[in-house]
């Protein structure tokens, strides 16, 4: 394994776990609940509307509003450095 493939791997597991909180805030899944007006909230009409008035746990909206408002726990964040060292590997073997 080359340097530049290294560096990648590192990059993208930093970048992924950096960079998901910040994404998950920007979107509108923040600590103080679903942003009004968000992209969020619109996820969330939807998926209330889908349910009959309710969003169900376990849903994609639950799970994102819970890594939003409590953060990343520690087997997601090792999932996301994977994930990114992943993407790094396969740029790393574009670079060189």
């Amino acid at each position: 394994m080359g340097l530049w493939t290294v560096a990648a791997m590192t990059a993208g597991a930093v970048g992924a776990v950096a960079l998901v909180p910040v994404a998950l805030g920007a979107v509108g899944f923040t600590s103080a609940g679903i942003a009004a007006g968000s992209w969020a909230a619109s996820m969330m009409s939807s998926a209330a509307a889908a349910n009959g008035g309710g969003v169900a746990a376990g849903s994609l909206v639950a799970v994102l509003q819970s890594a939003g408002a409590a953060g990343i726990s520690t087997a997601t964040t090792a999932g996301l450095a994977s994930a990114g060292a992943g993407v790094g590997a396969v740029a790393g073997r574009l670079i060189k």
